[in-house]
């Protein structure tokens, strides 16, 4: 490290997006096989007419639709450069240095790096057994130190979820000055209806942030669109925080064609979710203990077979995402694609017994 950066930097992995190559079939990221929603296209177009215009720093017309869709009135809405910048400005929102930040692990690998940018202290509570938050050992990890909880849910990368009665029980524990971040990025993906709508549950909670975010189900993850619905107090607070005119024109007027799309959004997560039953119940045919998935991905926990699955299927021209010691994310793609990384499965796990 350089003598003029912070040395505690050191240590911190960075941020490994999915990998992408030519003529490979990347089912690396999560994001959606279908292309954009009807009218964003025509959207981002018309915007970039303006583009040597700044956009409307306040997000008003996409923070006003966002309200009325969800119910809420627009001072409890902030957007930013997706859902993990939200969080990132939530940790500056809420922590000084040394604060805490407790949240499961493995899970989303950007929380280490949002709250070592803020200087913040993570506290990691390893999984469950079963590669979902253990919630009980989580209440148990919150210090008087501790400012901000992240519960993803689902969860990034192992597909589980939390259901309510673990969540009423979790929030019954953590006291009103710590501030709990549902992270719901996939939540247009959840079928189970134990696992709650966090904003329609717990939105009335002044210590409760609701993420979400426009990448995933709503095709918009090359435009970096996010949002977050808490207690006007809070979310205030974020907009403080916020890179002035982060969420761009083009990125604004993307959403707000995307949101007008709703029934085809829900057709093509209709399809993901029929792919994603189909691919769970090949692959637990080879390995028993993949969990039940409320994603737009499966995750095989495969240890340290991870690397030389992951490297496998790329050899055979599908990209997924490996961690390495611990497993393997496998996004759903088209029904052709997740045929090649069957086929691909199949054939290692015939070949290494």
């Amino acid at each position: 490290m350089s003598p003029l950066t912070r040395p505690d930097l050191a240590d911190l992995p960075s941020y490994i997006p999915g990998r992408s190559a030519p003529g490979a079939i990347k089912l690396a990221s999560n994001e959606v096989p279908y292309g954009p929603l009807p009218g964003v296209v025509e959207a981002i177009t018309q915007a970039a007419a303006n583009s040597h215009r700044y956009p409307d720093m306040g997000v008003v017309e996409l923070r006003e639709t966002l309200a009325a869709r969800y119910g809420v009135e627009p001072a409890r809405v902030a957007t930013g450069c997706g859902s993990v910048a939200l969080a990132e400005h939530l940790v500056k929102a809420t922590c000084l240095p040394g604060d805490e930040v407790v949240y499961s692990w493995r899970s989303f690998e950007a929380y280490p790096i949002i709250a070592a940018g803020a200087g913040a202290t993570s506290v990691r509570v390893p999984n469950t057994a079963e590669h979902g938050h253990d919630l009980a050992a989580m209440a148990a990890a919150i210090t008087d130190r501790t400012k901000l909880v992240l519960v993803c849910n689902p969860n990034n990368p192992t597909g589980t979820s939390v259901r309510r009665e673990e969540l009423d029980e979790f929030l019954a524990a953590v006291g009103e000055d710590v501030l709990v971040v549902l992270d719901e990025a996939y939540r247009e993906f959840v079928t189970d209806p134990e696992v709650p709508d966090g904003l329609a549950a717990f939105g009335d909670r002044p210590n409760v942030v609701i993420l979400r975010t426009l990448s995933k189900a709503w095709g918009l993850a090359g435009m970096r669109v996010g949002f977050l619905i808490g207690a006007p107090a809070v979310a205030d607070a974020v907009r403080k925080v916020l890179t002035p005119f982060s969420t761009s024109a083009a990125a604004q007027a993307a959403a707000l064609a995307a949101l007008a799309a709703t029934g085809e959004m829900r057709r093509r997560c209709e399809l993901v979710i029929s792919e994603r039953t189909r691919v769970f119940e090949a692959v637990r045919k080879f390995y028993p203990a993949v969990p039940a998935s409320q994603s737009n991905f499966v995750w095989l926990p495969l240890g340290e077979q991870a690397a030389p699955f992951a490297a496998a299927c790329a050899d055979g021209g599908v990209l997924v995402r490996p961690f390495a010691g611990d497993g393997v994310r496998v996004t759903i793609g088209t029904p052709d694609e997740n045929d090649a990384f069957l086929a691909l499965a199949e054939d290692f796990w015939s070949r290494s017994g």
